[in-house]
């Protein structure tokens, strides 16, 4: 008490929780930080190049916790020594898009730094689960799970769920029913080949098709594909609420063990007759990481669609240097 009064109290990791790494202290990974804090079940740690950078947004989160009642375990570093031991490392860290840039031009530049906090983070914890935020997604899943050389169930990537939530946002507005009552899926890779799985939406059971035109339908699914452009032109950047709290959403399901059936991108190996490509796809997330690949009957329209967008996504891969 004596160290408290004089000031000389110095932040240190908390025991006793399970811990989990960000890594990169920017929008994306600050934002998922805290969601990940909120849950108060949870040692964050939160890492990034730029000196003083994770350190400052730390210690701003945790003094956030004594106004939103929360109790906050989130330390910021420079390095990966206070990550040693993780349950699980998200990796946001790489360059944002910008205005004109597509998600293939990142390729070359996030494939480098994807790779470097990979190797870094993995080395630290050998037995975490590694899920990647990073853009180009499908493309830096690829990059992780080579680099790392874990398994296929303990590598993937968050996007199904960003993506799916922004089709459910514009089915909710487009019914004007609770964004709670939209059931919907949405497949592919994460750009404008994605496939929002139409024959399986619904709205408080209601299949969509019985409250929407088809022109509306295709309308939302455009505008959904689109969904990460239209905020990088509003913005100057990307997004970074929604794929904070999607990251920590499936943070959850795995150190919760709760097998949630969630969209992820997830490494394909026949399923969907797709090979050798991580795509999103229905999975259920539990303590294992990806404990099961779940197959939808899809219409013909929706299975070629699929295939459409692998071919984008096979195309972006083979732009990687390794």
């Amino acid at each position: 008490m004596a160290e408290l009064a004089a000031g000389r109290h110095e932040f240190s990791p908390y025991k006793g929780r399970r811990k989990v790494t960000v890594v990169g202290a920017g929008n994306v990974g600050a934002t998922c930080a805290l969601e990940l804090a909120r849950r108060d079940y949870l040692e964050v740690v939160l890492v990034d190049i730029v000196e003083n950078l994770p350190q400052g947004k730390a210690l701003d989160l945790n003094q956030m916790g004594a106004v939103a009642g929360f109790e906050p375990r989130i330390v910021g570093s420079n390095g990966y020594e206070e990550t040693a031991g993780s349950d699980a490392v998200v990796i946001t860290a790489g360059r944002p898009r910008a205005p004109g840039m597509t998600r293939d031009d990142l390729v070359t530049t996030n494939e480098r730094i994807v790779g470097s906090v990979t190797r870094e983070a993995a080395t630290q914890s050998p037995d975490a689960v590694l899920i990647v935020v990073s853009n180009p997604l499908d493309a830096m899943c690829h990059v992780a799970k080579n680099v790392s050389g874990w398994p296929k169930e303990r590598v993937f990537g968050m996007a199904g769920i960003l993506d799916t939530a922004r089709f459910r946002t514009f089915v909710a507005w487009e019914t004007g029913a609770s964004v709670k009552d939209v059931q919907t899926m949405v497949l592919g890779g994460h750009g404008d080949q994605m496939v929002p799985v139409v024959s399986a939406t619904t709205v408080g059971g209601v299949p969509l098709t019985q409250l929407v035109a088809r022109e509306r339908i295709d309308a939302m699914v455009e505008r959904t594909a689109k969904g990460g452009g239209e905020i990088v032109e509003l913005l100057g950047t990307s997004a970074w609420y929604a794929p904070g709290a999607a990251a920590a959403q499936m943070v959850d399901a795995i150190l919760l063990d709760e097998k949630r059936v969630l969209p992820c991108t997830a490494l394909l190996e026949g399923e969907y007759g797709i090979d050798g490509l991580y795509m999103g796809v229905p999975v259920r997330l539990g303590s294992g990481g990806i404990e099961e690949i779940v197959e939808l009957e899809l219409s013909d329209d929706e299975r070629r669609a699929l295939e459409r967008s692998a071919a984008a996504v096979r195309d972006v891969v083979g732009v990687l240097t390794s």
